[in-house]
């Protein structure tokens, strides 16, 4: 198909725009008139063979040198992993950070899984424990399934790495605001503000705020046959803080959510409730009066929690990036805990605890096939 294109462009070319002038305007070599038709045909077939090799050359898709080649061959990475972690009680070495990504040889015609994401990418040469387990996921899941939409994710998990690693590097997190500072996984180029406007959710909340009135009565139930870790309940951070935990960590608390049938219903219907993996959780939080949580950043960016007021006093409020806020019972609040935020109680013990349900949703920004692949990195640990 491609010759015959080529021909009739070339036969088009000569009769049109060379054969009026051709002969009147360019004097032809000696050769050329000795030689006759022949001559002439044997030059227009160099002249398709040259441009015919031109276009070959020019389709071809060129090589890179730096991927990897195989999905067996392991990086400088996967082999510095093997290494102890370093000892926090002694300085860091001064040799250099990072490494690059090393070109292993393999058998030709195979192709890494990790070919369309990593190029020279450095990796710092000591990471943390966890952090090799993360990148280690990673790796898992696009083998299992591909790495396509994996771009964000990948890059948050060289960041975590570096981070955790205690190396720097302004080139991908210098886009992140300094109040903000996930201890866990950070999620790069994730639209961030403390607190999200209901539209973000609009079903979800809509949802929990219509339950509001079974959702209350179940937890004045439970609260009225006291505060116990035996009768489910645990105690959070300082003194005054105490959780009715229905999902802990992406793990059902089945006692907990047959004690709160409703509730646990009213959970399952959410369309964005993070109920599969370590980063979700839901349930019952108090904070006592007097009581304050100090300045504190959650585990990540890539979930949003879902505040219902169930008991708000006057005087309890919630600071997240320097913006105040308050609850309003039977109203929601969307907030990036991922951002410093603090919460305090200054009424007295006349106002009783504040009471809140909290649910963790997704980031209205997280594609679901990160979903997909957070679900599985973070999978908990049953």
């Amino acid at each position: 198909m491609k010759i015959v294109i080529i021909k009739s462009f070339l036969s088009f070319f000569h009769h049109k725009l060379i054969m009026p002038w051709s002969l009147d305007l360019v004097p032809l070599p000696p050769c050329a008139l000795l030689g006759g038709p022949p001559l002439s045909g044997l030059l227009w077939t160099v002249l398709l063979l040259f441009l015919w090799y031109c276009y070959r050359v020019g389709s071809d898709p060129p090589s890179h040198s730096g991927m990897l080649k195989s999905g067996s061959g392991r990086s400088s990475f996967s082999r510095s992993s093997s290494r102890s972690p370093v000892d926090p009680r002694h300085s860091a070495p001064k040799a250099s950070a990072a490494i690059t990504m090393e070109m292993v040889e393999e058998e030709e015609g195979t192709e890494s899984y990790l070919t369309p994401v990593l190029s020279h990418a450095p990796f710092p040469t000591e990471a943390a424990a966890e952090s090799k387990k993360l990148y280690r996921a990673l790796q898992e899941y696009a083998k299992r399934y591909s790495w396509a939409g994996m771009g964000r994710i990948h890059k948050g998990t060289f960041i975590n790495i570096c981070v955790v690693s205690q190396h720097l590097c302004h080139c991908l997190i210098n886009d992140r605001p300094s109040i903000q500072k996930p201890h866990l996984f950070y999620l790069p180029d994730v639209p961030s503000i403390p607190f999200f406007p209901r539209d973000a959710h609009r079903h979800d909340i809509e949802v929990l705020e219509a339950s509001y009135p079974i959702i209350l009565a179940e937890f004045q139930a439970m609260y009225q046959r006291g505060i116990d870790t035996k009768l489910g309940w645990s105690y959070q951070g300082p003194k005054g803080q105490t959780v009715f935990p229905l999902y802990n960590a992406g793990v059902c608390v089945a006692s907990n959510c047959r004690a709160c049938p409703c509730t646990y219903r009213t959970l399952l219907s959410l369309r964005t409730f993070i109920s599969s993996n370590s980063l979700g959780s839901a349930g019952f939080w108090l904070l006592g009066p007097g009581a304050t949580l100090g300045g504190a950043y959650g585990p990540t960016n890539t979930r949003l929690r879902c505040h219902l007021g169930l008991q708000t006093p006057a005087q309890c409020e919630l600071v997240v990036g320097g913006e105040p806020q308050c609850w309003s019972e039977g109203h929601c609040l969307l907030v990036d805990d991922s951002f410093l935020h603090t919460i305090s109680h200054n009424g007295g013990a006349e106002d009783g605890p504040r009471v809140i349900f909290s649910v963790d949703l997704w980031h209205p920004n997280v594609a679901a096939a990160e979903r997909q692949a957070l679900d599985y990195i973070f999978a908990p640990e049953q």
